[in-house]
């Protein structure tokens, strides 16, 4: 469309965003304390935009600023301007008509198409041109629904998009991309898992990172995507035409393929803070548009800062309320997605004010959404100020949580530390003790040894202290306290014994995690025993230390081989799938569980005590299960419980033994013969009774 005259009319209030209607295109956007409000339009590829003021007593319904413009179609860039005069208020109300604002509600943004392009001149970097796109959804799903896998029996993969096939060794002929993702989707389904998460997909500015890597000189980048600057915009950047409506369009391709191979895809959401940081930074969307409704300020202006990255949205004001719903409602209905994992989701149940509430209006707008009925719900039960809800987020039977008891805990007892007995039995029960009686399960019990946030499996069992020196921070970044224990050795070694007692202890803890009741989270690459050299907070490494080292996959085969077998064997037994917990068993039937020690029916709960084991008795559904977890550096021999006439124990997984011998394939699992099994030092043992 050229630069002739505009056929604008008054529009609608309602949806809000831009949608292609009848000729042209509607935009609504609220903006309360606006005096203000234009349209800024790039027509014809012309790099200044026509600029349409709207009069607020023709555009405007209550708080919402609308237009319709016809002979405007999908692929138009768009921006809006803002103004109040007189302003009385400009510590709270931070409008400046200098700024060009993104659409709270745009579908696409133009003007990152390209991945980490650099530190571009100006205040905001590239952020100061970025533009709002109209998006035509319209897609071949090919019949595409949902997959609605019950969340008790997901095995869930946490994977960053770029990372996971950047890497020279990946092969893939579109890395770094959604596609890219495709292309390796054998590989997951070889694996075994049930969903991706993917870490931050909505359009971030990577190249806001002011950091340089001391060593090398390179400018760091904000690799993990935790500063967005939309909520329904998909990273153009992870697309491979790099065109704004392509990153709707491919990312839809991907949901479509996973779904094909019957992978969920949960996407990890950040609605707790933005891009726009303090004070000092960019001025994108949200400050422009509507300053006290996006963002919690004291009477001063101040940021009330509970997400350590400068502001928190005010998630609990009715209109950030609609938008957070609205965006969930389009990642559901319009690009299939499965469920959501939210960022430090404890800010979303505090008040305007920053107070916690014991109702959060909007955790409850969520939990009872009848669109959002059958979608995965996940929440990082905590935020940066300290306050830590895990279990106890407001659930209304809805919300499960990341548990980060259980990721303590377990690391606490597999390295040995004392009194751990009784709580990592209670972690593999499924933490009844958080979950039960408030009307969850314990599926709601994300379980989790590692994520993108911290050490790497391997480097758990590598390091004890963390080693970040190269983001630039002077080590100072990263949690301190990691519950790592390095086995003697700090870092890389050529010890065989050392080298030795890692594998078994990763494959420990990859056995707690994948054999307790809860679903479990597996971090990409720990099945391949992929390293960070020690660095706990990775963020900004967009090099060799984050992305996924393909070649790992065939050096650490018998690692990937223990992954899939357990995962396979977890799929095999409903026993460990349970959406009851053991206390809740039906009156009249054999306990769920029976719990052991070195002798059969004597469990140790004491101080000292490194050994847990459980029997889940045979059922009209399973075989019967027995697993014996020495966290000990003695070995210890456990009496077996016994079994029925006609059944004897056969061996699946023994983490002392060499591979391949330490695991089997469900099914195929070694006779033994005895009442007694001698269960090695530092080990995890699993026997199933036929």
């Amino acid at each position: 469309m050229g630069r002739g005259p505009l056929d604008v009319r008054r529009g609608h209030p309602l949806p809000f965003g831009a949608t292609l209607q009848g000729g042209g295109v509607n935009f609504a956007v609220v903006s309360r304390h606006a005096t203000e409000l234009s349209l800024l339009l790039w027509l014809g590829g012309v790099d200044d935009p026509v600029e349409v003021p709207l009069d607020p007593g023709e555009h405007r319904t209550g708080d919402v600023w609308h237009a319709f413009v016809g002979g405007l179609g999908a692929g138009t860039q768009y921006a809006y301007r803002a103004d109040k005069r007189p302003n009385d208020q400009p510590a709270l109300h931070l409008f400046d008509p200098r700024w060009r604002m993104l659409d709270p509600y745009g579908r696409a943004v133009a003007g990152l198409e390209t991945w980490g392009e650099g530190r571009a001149s100006g205040p905001f970097g590239r952020l100061g041109g970025v533009r709002s796109v109209v998006v035509d959804e319209e897609f071949n799903w090919q019949g595409d629904r949902p997959l609605n896998r019950p969340l008790a029996d997901s095995v869930i993969y946490e994977m960053h998009v770029r990372s996971f096939t950047c890497h020279a060794s990946s092969g893939a002929a579109h890395p770094g991309t959604y596609r890219g993702v495709i292309e390796k989707i054998p590989y997951l389904k070889e694996l075994g898992v049930t969903a991706v998460e993917l870490m931050p997909v909505t359009e971030f500015e990577e190249s806001d990172h002011r950091f340089t890597n001391p060593f090398t000189g390179e400018e760091l980048r904000n690799l993990w995507g935790y500063q967005p600057i939309s909520f329904f915009a998909p990273k153009v950047s992870y697309t491979c035409d790099n065109e704004p409506e392509s990153a709707v369009h491919e990312f839809k391709e991907m949901v479509r393929a996973l779904h094909a191979a019957g992978i969920e895809v949960i996407l990890d959401m950040v609605y707790n803070h933005t891009g726009e940081g303090d004070a000092t930074g960019p001025t994108v969307c949200f400050r422009g548009l509507g300053n006290t409704t996006y963002y919690m300020v004291d009477s001063k202006g101040a940021y009330l800062n509970f997400t350590g990255c400068g502001n928190t949205l005010n998630c609990n004001h009715p209109v950030v309320r609609s938008l957070v719903r609205e965006s969930l409602r389009y990642w559901v209905t319009e690009m299939h997605v499965d469920g959501f994992r939210f960022d430090l989701a404890s800010v979303l149940s505090r008040g305007q004010d920053g107070t916690v509430l014991g109702s959060p209006p909007l955790l409850e707008v969520i939990a009872r959404d009848p669109i959002l009925a059958h979608t995965k719900l996940i929440a990082e039960a905590w935020d940066a100020a300290g306050l830590y809800q895990v279990g106890s987020f407001p659930a209304w039977g809805r919300w499960a949580e990341w548990n980060g008891k259980f990721r303590d805990e377990v690391r606490r007892f597999v390295k040995s530390d004392s009194g751990m007995a009784a709580f990592v039995a209670t972690r593999l029960s499924g933490s009844p003790d958080l979950y039960r009686g408030s009307g969850r399960a314990p599926y709601h019990s994300i379980n989790f040894v590692t994520s993108h946030d911290g050490f790497t499996l391997h480097d758990l069992v590598a390091y004890n202290e963390k080693h970040n020196r190269a983001n630039g921070e002077e080590n100072r970044d990263g949690g301190p306290d990691n519950l790592s224990w390095n086995c003697g050795v700090e870092g890389e070694t050529d010890r065989e014994d050392v080298n030795a007692l890692r594998e078994r202890q990763v494959r420990n803890l990859a056995a707690l995690l994948l054999l307790s009741q809860g679903v479990p989270m597996i971090a990409a690459g720990d099945e391949v025993g992929r390293t960070q050299g020690g660095n706990n907070n990775a963020y900004c490494q967009d090099n060799e230390t984050s992305w996924f080292d393909w070649s790992l996959r065939e050096k650490n085969a018998a690692l990937f081989r223990f992954f899939r077998s357990l995962i396979r064997f977890r799929m095999a037994h409903p026993s460990l799938r349970r959406s009851t917990f053991f206390q809740d068993a039906p009156k009249g039937e054999p306990p769920a569980v029976l719990w052991h020690g070195k002798k059969r029916g004597k469990p140790d709960w004491s101080a000292e005590s490194r050994l847990v084991a459980l029997h889940l008795p045979a059922s009209a559904r399973d075989e019967d299960v027995y697993i014996a977890a020495n966290g000990h550096w003695e070995p210890a021999e456990v009496e077996l419980p016994r079994l029925d006439r006609g059944r004897t124990w056969r061996i699946f997984l023994d983490t002392t033994r060499e591979a391949p011998a330490d695991i089997r394939e469900p099914g195929d699992e070694e006779p033994f013969a005895g009442d007694v099994y001698p269960a090695g030092p530092r080990s995890v043992v699993v026997l199933v009774g036929r």
